[in-house]
């Protein structure tokens, strides 16, 4: 079933030509150009990139969560209304309520003043002033036990640095679920977290999706993290999306040269003293994008002189695919290539 405020056969969330540029005394900073993706109800989009991508900058979009120094362009539809372009108000009645962000770090995310129960409460409350403190209180607690904190009811009345690590992210996933969200964006939910609490993060995270029937946008480095969890995978470099598809078409074969070296630079288990593969070079700066491909100079397969140098590749469709899209003039060189990280499982989805 559609979510409220959504036409059957259209998109839940739709971004579509997302441009952020910073105005620097070093020079214009194109944050996010061009981006385009949709998010579909009940449906898990991963976004991945390297650090400075703008897969962090395109999500805070979505609430124009970012600094007035932005400058923001594009469409982000939603529940058939453009976000770029509501009101405050209007805004305030979505965020927390029907898109809700699960911060990278929890630490600062939480005001340190105020007990992590109130907090929660405090979100309920904002958007169902009809809710009695006493009632959003023992929402809290519940909440906090659906997301695996042992004693809930002592933890709720303890402060955010009482929390361990794995805790306060799980208390970060508990307010953001308060109010049954159509929409989860989580920013690098397992960053800074041991691999153990990485799984039960990700676990909850699916769990979270089952119980409220809410579409995930997980934003993440590490295609680990969304193999086994999401259903449509996007690739980010230098502000530009480069490859699109489901989570099989992109893990199994990927079709930007980009995708394919992120995904080769993972550990293989199998292999014990196998030195670790790499992307040459470092991403590029964001004032200074390299003319054509953005990719090019770090690129195996880039011929230069010729295109990849000199021309803007569009996404456009893989042949043989259905519905997968990269960016590369070559994209069908890479269709023999094998993927060399051996450990990476696709076809687990959000749904295993």
């Amino acid at each position: 079933m559609p979510s409220a405020g959504t036409a059957a056969g259209e998109p839940l969330l739709a971004v579509e030509d997302l441009r952020v540029q910073f105005h620097t005394d070093d020079g214009v900073v194109k944050a996010a150009d061009g981006v385009s993706f949709s998010v579909w109800p009940n449906e898990v989009v991963g976004i991945v990139g390297e650090s400075g991508s703008g897969k962090t900058v395109s999500a805070l979009s979505v609430l124009r969560l970012l600094p007035p120094t932005a400058t923001v362009t594009g469409t982000v539809r939603f529940g058939g209304r453009n976000l770029l372009a509501a009101s405050r108000q209007e805004l305030r009645a979505i965020r927390g309520d029907r898109i809700a962000l699960i911060f990278q770090d929890a630490l600062t995310a939480l005001n340190p003043l105020h007990r992590v129960g109130h907090q929660i409460a405090e979100m309920i409350r904002i958007h169902h002033d009809e809710t009695s403190w006493k009632d959003a209180n023992q929402r809290a607690v519940e909440l906090l036990g659906l997301v695996g904190i042992p004693t809930p009811a002592a933890r709720a009345r303890q402060f955010p640095y009482e929390f361990s690590g794995g805790m306060r992210q799980r208390a970060m996933i508990a307010m953001a679920m308060a109010n049954d969200p159509d929409v989860l964006i989580a920013d690098e939910p397992t960053t800074a977290l041991d691999v153990t609490i990485q799984a039960q993060v990700l676990e909850l995270l699916k769990d979270v999706r089952r119980r409220t029937n809410s579409a995930l946008v997980l934003i993440t480095h590490d295609f680990g993290v969304v193999a086994g969890v999401a259903d449509r995978v996007v690739v980010m470099y230098a502000g530009k999306v480069v490859e699109s598809g489901t989570v099989d078409q992109v893990l199994l074969h990927p079709a930007h040269p980009y995708t394919k070296g992120l995904l080769d630079s993972m550990p293989r288990l199998e292999e014990e003293n196998q030195r670790l593969l790499r992307i040459p070079g470092q991403p590029p700066s964001l004032i200074d994008v390299p003319p054509g491909c953005a990719f090019h100079p770090r690129c195996p397969f880039a011929r230069t002189p010729g295109p990849c140098a000199t021309a803007v590749p569009e996404l456009r469709s893989v042949q043989d695919s259905n519905g997968q899209v990269a960016a590369c003039h070559f994209t069908g060189e890479l269709a023999d290539v094998p993927v060399q990280a051996g450990d990476v499982q696709a076809g687990a989805g959000a749904g295993a």
